[in-house]
């Protein structure tokens, strides 16, 4: 029997992530193909749907005590109900907790569900925290492979191959150990023919790494690619992308993310590592069943694990738990709020036993300033601010505007050779360039270091006059040559950075966003800062700095310019505010900045948001239509529920179902004759007055089941919601009672409540859909699409666009 779009057992697909695997190549198209009709039309899998089973079973299903496999479950891209997952978790837990006073046994199984949350919690941090110093190991390793290899180990970077060497501290990094390929291959590195070679080695290294990246993602995994955090914020928001936090997507996003990372292209790991927290948290979910079986429950942890990704990107475990409370949860209680700060610290904590860069820190970039700032440095300082802003709304607009056209034309079919054409075009631009040949990591780290007596960078070079020096703090000096080539260098390596990673964000490989706007910010404010020290010592006596800036003094910190810059720019594109200054100042341990990062980071977000409200994250979600209902945007109009419900004055009547005379055959053909994911159930047709609301995959599972496990259920058989059955002939066949799937208290407004109330509800509850009435009667459904919708095209936006586009 042909059966278009429904298979029959399908339903027993549980609601793991990881059961859908993709495939590549594979187009996936969500659009809606019926806008018109009233309720949401989410269900891909059940679209038609044909009787027919397997009579004849003796055995009789009692529907109310035994649960089906399959109910309560949700199909890929549907949004979940946080209603009915929080008061099944309740259901649960009032039932453990009344069982424990029966037993010890049952005591027992009441404290291990409690300590669960905490256990699993535990695992996270060591998961994430594990995998975060692997990455770390790997990434520098394969990044100096570009360079040349080390013959006491090949597996050594060039830190690590250079400890055990003899040679001054001045030529730390010539040592005999570590070869260039030029030296490797010809014998010697000097002369124009060695530069060519080490120059070629260099991108093609650079092409091996991301190529290979884009292949694994491309054939294995097409989620690992992107940064990520967009997509979990709209899962977290209650909507189910199958396969995206599965265990496939794990393995290659880390894979993945250590080639591209190492292949010099200018983005970073940061965002990258909290979707693989991610991952690592839904998987263990799978370990404990009140997390595996209730949607609600698992994106607590996914909140949870967004804040140990951070915290082993940044070594920040508290601006982690900000970062997820701030800028990616939508739901995120109390206890969350706890169990956030476990996991962020023990994934903290595994990071520093591991210690990937052997400084017995977290990132490669920690610093730590001693110097006093100033109050008049606040003007510089805003003036970054005002620089992150203007970049972040600069960079959100040309990216989104790319990635559009990536979408919309051929280049989007074509992700191999564009990662290569971009990949070629950095590797070629960054070698002749120092500061953009190094990973971007260690660049950040140059550029927030505070030059001391020891330090050889040309950053450093400054014209030493020691008598003046007093203790350990170098005096405000003249730039060298050193520094002025660096400025020049530095000057450049902004140009670039500034539009590579425009074109570089989106592409089909791991991309964060932090490192490279940290990078953009960091370079900006050092130019700033050298720029202000050379100021400082050369016209001490001028009135800005006459009270406080004398000759000799050490007044202008350049590095702390830097960190202000970095925390600008990141907040511009991303519009952090508290978590970034957090983030900030953990990786500087300097309470004393804490100001002027806080008055960069607002500027930067008030400039940003002048230009245009959304951040790069929530941008993103927007261009690909998922539906994510902002929590913090306001709804100012005036519209009312009738407004936006459907159906509306020239469609079809409300597609509903009666609670006690329609047949199996009835609720087929309704079933087959649409798409919508859920019916109304009245009294009746001419009353229309409400009994609840019925999903359509709950339906469709409970009539196959019981067609082959229920004696007597045939086409004819009446289907009735009530507590009784209705009465009806002797000679009648068996009738199938299917209360226990209804919901007998959906949401309802009046057509007359203001859509600000309805918006309102939408958001704080999580709902799916919410139904309208008029003096008690049904009218209509407004479904969390339809809000999306309307919000659309109240903002003159393409209201179409919404869902998975």
């Amino acid at each position: 029997m042909d059966q278009k779009g429904y298979r029959r057992g399908s339903y027993q697909s549980s609601t793991s992530d990881e059961d859908m695997v993709e495939i590549a190549g594979t187009s996936l198209d969500f659009s809606m193909t019926d806008d018109d009709p009233p309720l949401d039309q989410e269900m891909g899998g059940f679209s038609t749907y044909n009787g027919g089973g397997m009579n004849g079973t003796s055995k009789m299903m009692d529907f109310l005590e035994e649960p089906l496999p399959g109910v309560g479950t949700y199909e890929d891209f549907n949004t979940i109900d946080w209603v009915r997952e929080k008061s099944r978790d309740r259901d649960r837990h009032r039932e453990i907790t009344s069982r424990s006073k029966e037993s010890t046994w049952a005591l027992i199984h009441s404290v291990s569900d409690a300590f669960s949350g905490w256990l699993l919690m535990l695992f996270i941090g060591l998961l994430a925290g594990s995998l975060a110093g692997l990455i770390d190991i790997s990434a520098h390793w394969m990044t100096d492979l570009k360079e040349g290899v080390c013959l006491a180990g090949f597996w050594f970077n060039h830190e690590h191959c250079c400890w055990k060497s003899n040679t001054t501290f001045t030529d730390r990094d010539k040592c005999p150990e570590w070869k260039s390929w030029s030296q490797l291959i010809l014998g010697h590195g000097e002369g124009a023919f060695a530069y060519i070679l080490n120059y070629f080695m260099y991108v093609i290294w650079a092409l091996l790494f991301s190529l290979l990246a884009v292949l694994l993602v491309k054939g294995f995994a097409p989620y690992a690619c992107g940064s990520g955090i967009p997509e979990i914020k709209t899962i977290l928001s209650g909507f189910i992308i199958r396969g995206y936090l599965g265990k496939w997507t794990l393995i290659i996003k880390t894979i993945t993310l250590v080639l591209a990372v190492s292949s010099g292209l200018s983005l970073g790991k940061e965002g990258p590592l909290v979707h693989v927290a991610c991952c690592c948290g839904n998987i263990l979910c799978h370990l404990f069943t009140k997390y595996r079986k209730n949607e609600a429950k698992r994106r607590e942890v996914l909140s949870a694990a967004a804040a140990a990704g951070v915290s082993v990107a940044f070594g920040a475990p508290i601006g982690g738990v900000l970062f997820s409370l701030e800028e990616v949860s939508y739901y995120f209680p109390l206890k969350t709020l706890w169990r956030s700060f476990f996991a962020a610290l023990v994934a903290a904590f595994t990071l520093r036993s591991i210690n990937p860069f052997g400084n017995s820190r977290l990132v490669l970039f920690y610093v730590e300033f001693h110097m006093p700032w100033h109050l008049l440095e606040l003007i510089p300082f805003i003036l970054l601010g005002i620089f992150g802003g203007l970049w972040g709304a600069f960079f959100i607009r040309s990216n989104i505007a790319w990635c559009r056209r990536r979408k919309t034309t051929k280049l989007g079919k074509y992700p191999v050779l564009e990662v290569f054409v971009v990949t070629a075009i950095t590797a070629i631009l960054a070698f002749p360039n120092e500061y953009t040949r190094m990973s971007t990591s260690e660049l950040i780290s140059e550029l927030f270091n505070d030059c001391g007596i020891l330090d050889s960078s040309k950053l450093c070079e400054y014209v030493n006059d020691f008598n003046s020096t007093k203790g350990d703090d170098l005096p405000d000096r003249a730039a060298g040559p050193g520094v002025y080539t660096a400025m020049w260098q530095l000057a450049l390596a902004l140009i670039m950075k500034v539009f590579i990673t425009i074109f570089t964000f989106g592409m089909k490989v791991p991309s964060g966003l932090f490192i490279p706007s940290m990078a953009v910010g960091a370079i900006a404010g050092r130019l700033l800062g050298v720029g202000m020290e050379q100021l400082a010592f050369y016209h001490h006596d001028w009135i800005i700095f006459s009270g406080w800036c004398s000759q000799g003094a050490d007044c202008i910190t350049p590095g702390l310019y830097a960190m202000v810059g970095a925390a600008a720019c990141l907040g511009g594109v991303t519009r952090m505010t508290v978590s970034l200054v957090v983030i900030m100042f953990e990786l500087t341990g300097g309470l004393e900045y804490i100001v002027p990062l806080m008055a960069a980071a607002m500027t930067s977000k008030w400039v940003a948001d002048a230009i245009g409200r959304e951040g790069i994250y929530d941008a993103h979600i927007r261009l690909n239509g998922y539906p994510f209902l902002e929590a913090k945007e306001e709804f100012s109009h005036k519209t009312l529920a009738m407004d936006v419900m459907r159906p509306r004055r020239n469609d079809p009547p409300l597609t509903v179902i009666t609670q006690g005379s329609m047949t199996v055959e009835d609720v087929e053909a309704i079933i087959n004759e649409t798409t919508y994911s859920g019916y109304p159930v009245v009294v009746s047709r001419e009353s229309q007055r409400l009994v609840g609301f019925v999903l359509r995959r709950d339906l469709i599972i409970s009539i196959e089941n019981a067609r082959k496990k229920q004696d007597g259920i045939v086409s004819t058989s009446i289907i009735y919601f009530t507590d009784h059955s209705p009465p009806l002939p002797p000679s009648s066949p068996s009738m199938l009672k299917l209360r226990s799937i209804l919901d007998l208290s959906p949401f309802t407004v009046t057509d007359q409540t203001p859509m600000e109330i309805v918006v309102d509800i939408f958001r704080k509850l999580g709902l799916r859909q919410c139904l309208v009435t008029h003096n008690g009667k049904l009218l209509g459904i407004i479904t969390k699409k339809d809000v999306l919708k309307h919000i659309a095209q109240l903002a003159n936006q393409d209201p179409d666009s919404i869902l998975f586009n």
